[in-house]
């Protein structure tokens, strides 16, 4: 879907208002995708800003690469929470309001005074969504949480890392943005229901217990061999089958590597494999002849394709495998995806205008819909939108704005 196919004003969420509390990743990843999706996110920030707009900053005083990831599309406003009088401008905003987001530390948003009965009482109708490290009733309540948190003990680091070697997080954040994507679809939900019932709901979204859902396939394996899952490296979680490895290709590079991978469930590929690089006698040898012999040959196999591999460069290998009908992936790297023009042309990949970084390039959303168009826009300064949020929604004037400025209330 190009660009310009759709009018920006035609989006899945428009006229849905969004109070954003949040902050790190977990909750910024949720609200910034109702945000692609169409939705009019406010971020609320303390005056001196979210904690992670100076966190891992090349450049001290400007907004960090992480923050403006994870941010992008939304309007921000500055509130002083420990103000009475700031406290009392979040309730107008939140009685104006259809999705309330926040993931503090626990008890945090409750002793500011914004539990859900709290909020509820100013605003019936509103989706109050919270994302937590540990269930609330659970005996890790009070513990902070993050992503690699959520991985060690949601079991993704037990299956994740060679087998001889120690546990390892996974590169994707899926404890961070795998919570802020199960927020978003639980808000969207309620947000459907709404319509039926005309009442809102709490959403709880809890990060140990979103990364079980996204390692179901441990559980197959579990069920298979009667014990826990196990870290496999390379291999499928329910193993039984080669190849399944990262294999070396021409150029030598830390990512030099194309991903070859054979069915656990008949010999097809396999054999399609065989016949491509010419080695049509190994079809009927026995250590091949299902797979679940290959895995246990896996050493011969690697052997043979690296030898194989090594010969050509990792796009090319994919290319010629994947027309074969064979399934391989070249291990991209961060900038070979960035700037691939296919990428860059589907807004995979977007530059965005930061007023003082200048050309900023970000991934933008995978989801392509027909009838909604959301251009991807830059993270916003702090209280960058004070008047204009501060007008529209609390019929204040300048001068209003400009004397919440100058008793820190914003």
């Amino acid at each position: 879907m190009s660009a310009d196919s759709t009018s920006p004003s035609q989006t899945a969420l428009k006229g849905i208002r969004v109070i954003d509390l949040t902050q790190f990743e977990a909750g910024p990843s949720c609200t910034e995708t109702l945000a692609w999706l169409g939705a009019d996110v406010i971020k609320v920030e303390p005056p001196q800003g979210e904690q992670s707009r100076g966190a891992s900053t090349d450049k001290r005083g400007v907004d960090s690469p992480y923050f403006m990831l994870l941010n992008a599309n939304k309007r921000c406003v500055t509130l002083n929470l420990k103000e009475e009088k700031g406290k009392q401008m979040l309730r107008d905003l939140i009685a104006r309001g259809d999705v309330f987001v926040e993931n503090f530390g626990p008890g945090t948003i409750e002793r500011m005074g914004f539990s859900y009965d709290e909020v509820k009482k100013i605003n019936p109708r509103i989706v109050y969504a919270q994302i937590k490290g540990f269930a609330p009733d659970g005996p890790y309540a009070n513990y902070l949480s993050f992503d690699m948190i959520a991985q060690a003990t949601g079991g993704a680091m037990s299956v994740n890392g060679e087998a001889d070697g120690p546990p390892l997080r996974s590169g994707a954040t899926i404890g961070d943005s795998g919570s802020g994507l199960h927020a978003a679809l639980g808000i969207m939900a309620a947000l459907f229901q709404r319509v039926t019932s005309g009442r809102g709901q709490r959403i709880e979204v809890v990060m140990q217990e979103v990364v079980p859902n996204l390692c179901r396939i441990s559980y197959a394996a579990q069920a298979l061999g009667g014990q826990p899952a196990t870290r496999n490296g390379n291999q499928s979680l329910l193993g039984s089958t080669s190849p399944s490895e990262a294999y070396p290709c021409k150029g030598g590079g830390k990512n030099d590597y194309c991903f070859i991978y054979s069915s656990r469930a008949t010999n097809r590929h396999w054999e399609r494999l065989l016949e491509f690089m010419g080695r049509d006698d190994l079809k009927g040898d026995p250590r091949y002849s299902t797979p679940e012999m290959r895995y246990q040959n896996r050493a011969s196999v690697d052997e043979m394709l690296s030898a194989w591999t090594l010969n050509y460069d990792k796009r090319e290998v994919m290319k010629m495998l994947g027309e074969a009908g064979v399934a391989a992936g070249a291990v991209f790297d961060t900038r070979d995806l960035s700037e691939d023009p296919h990428m860059r042309k589907r807004g995979m990949f977007v530059t965005v205008q930061h007023p003082v970084r200048g050309d900023f390039t970000m991934p933008g959303f995978p989801v392509k819909m027909s009838d909604s168009f959301v251009p991807v826009t830059c993270a916003p300064m702090l209280g960058a939108q004070n008047d204009e949020v501060y007008a529209e929604l609390l019929g204040m004037s300048r001068d209003q704005v400009a004397e919440l400025r100058t008793s820190k209330i914003i």
